[in-house]
């Protein structure tokens, strides 16, 4: 390209042939240095490309701001001439600063870890809104001497410690317990069943949160040969009763079942193996709790089937979505009772494919062993 056969226009760094091409027409070419280099580009003939000096200007100045950076602070700031486009990047720029600032050094975090974070952000955010109906719920109890019994069950690692802890986190300490019993000593052997559990029954006004139950009787102990078959029976027969007086009696009893597929156990048993933040988690009965799921599903069944009854039904909740799993445990907890307060903008219904009902469940059981 020879710069003799072509003219200034009246615009910096833009050309024009002398000689039209009998087809085509005149040509543009933009020319400029910057950076002591030197840019030359064919922007196209006045007829096979349709330019005007106006459409060729446009052409130029775009290829002009494709090469032309100025630095400021270390960020490329491309210049433009179109006002809008420029506030837009400002724009951006800023918003890149912000989130850079409130990130920190994000480039030395595994990406899915800093993803995994932020999203319980947005998850305890959500949770928030029915904490809030908690406490209200709590001082609904409190107000009206009322006494609340929640139990939650499911097999090992299916999240029954973590959605306690989200359900009392900002709830008076004052009106509620957590209750995890250890195996019972030789005393509480031989006295009735049910005897070391009334002692840490609820007073007026009080909750009380059992992180397992004496529901240990319908799963755990049959299969590892805690208690008898006679014993078992027993327990299964008298149950129903039991619950149906404490209800008869004013007591308000929820029965959580968190159920956790065969893969996720495994996948958070995993974890646990690996992470020593929670290695200390992880127990000998854990080991064997894959071993046994043919025989946890079999008492389960059982469990569901023959336990949960019209005053003190089972709530199952499927909880391989933590979150999800510990949002459904609230909206149940909340809808169990008509407290002061309640904010209706909040979304109480159930989600159906996480609060399941027992006759889904069982059903389900029937043509899969992966709950």
């Amino acid at each position: 390209m020879n710069l003799s056969d072509f003219e200034k226009t009246n615009y910096s760094g833009l050309y024009i042939s002398k000689t039209a091409h009998p087809t085509f027409g005149k040509k543009y070419i933009a020319r400029f240095q910057y950076n002591k280099k030197r840019y030359v580009k064919v922007l196209g003939y006045t007829k096979k490309d349709n330019l005007t000096k106006k459409s060729a200007l446009t052409l130029m100045q775009r290829f002009k701001d494709s090469i032309v950076v100025e630095k400021e602070e270390s960020t490329p700031t491309v210049v433009a001439t179109d006002k809008n486009f420029d506030k837009k990047y400002q724009e951006i720029l800023e918003e890149n600063k912000n989130l850079k600032a409130i990130l920190g050094n994000f480039k030395d975090i595994d990406p899915e870890v800093l993803k995994d974070g932020i999203q319980k952000i947005y998850d305890l955010e959500e949770l928030k809104r029915y904490q809030i109906e908690l406490i209200k719920l709590q001082n609904y109890l409190e107000a009206e001497n009322k006494r609340m019994i929640i139990l939650f069950e499911g097999r090992d690692a299916s999240g029954k410690g973590g959605a306690i802890r989200r359900i009392t986190r900002y709830m008076n300490n004052k009106h509620y317990r957590v209750v995890a019993l250890g195996k019972p000593n030789e005393t509480q052997k031989n006295q009735w069943f049910f005897q070391r559990y009334i002692q840490h029954f609820p007073t007026g006004g009080e909750m009380v949160l059992f992180d397992r139950s004496w529901y240990n009787r319908a799963m755990v102990e049959p299969i590892f040969g805690f208690c008898t078959k006679e014993e078992y029976e027993i327990f299964m027969e008298d149950v129903v009763n039991f619950e149906q007086d404490l209800v008869r009696q004013g007591m308000i009893l929820i029965k959580l079942y968190f159920s956790v597929s065969k893969d996720e156990q495994k996948r958070r048993f995993d974890r646990r193996i690996n992470d020593p933040l929670r290695q200390w988690k992880f127990s000998e009965v854990d080991m064997q709790a894959q071993d046994l799921w043919s025989e946890f599903s079999e008492k389960k069944y059982e469990m569901l089937r023959r336990t949960s009854s019209r005053s003190a039904p089972w709530y199952i909740v499927r909880s391989d979505d933590k979150h999800k799993a510990r949002l459904e445990a609230m909206k149940i907890i909340l809808n169990s009772v008509d407290y002061d307060g309640r904010n209706y903008a909040l979304d109480f219904n159930a989600d159906e494919k996480i609060n399941i009902s027992v006759q889904k469940e069982l059903m389900q059981m029937r043509k899969t062993a992966n709950y």
